[in-house]
């Protein structure tokens, strides 16, 4: 088990996760992520999120993967 961040960024502003989320190993930190961006990106909200990137950082701040939210939305740029 470890603790993993879900920072999001676009290229003017960045979201900060400072409580993070245990997960089991990284197939569970990937579909934690999905669910990260779906949620985010279900709010109403006028936000365009397709320029948008999730960074998945581990308790030691190492980069784990990054995930646009376009792959997960499947809208192209």
């Amino acid at each position: 088990m470890t603790q993993v961040y879900f920072h999001c960024s676009n290229s003017k502003e960045e979201l900060v996760d400072s409580c993070g989320t245990v997960v089991e190993d990284l197939a569970e930190a990937r579909d934690r992520a999905a669910s990260v961006v779906r949620s985010l990106t279900m709010g109403r909200s006028i936000e365009d999120w397709r320029s948008w990137v999730l960074h998945v950082i581990d308790d030691l701040g190492e980069e784990l993967f990054v995930v646009p939210f376009a792959f997960v939305l499947g809208r192209p740029h």
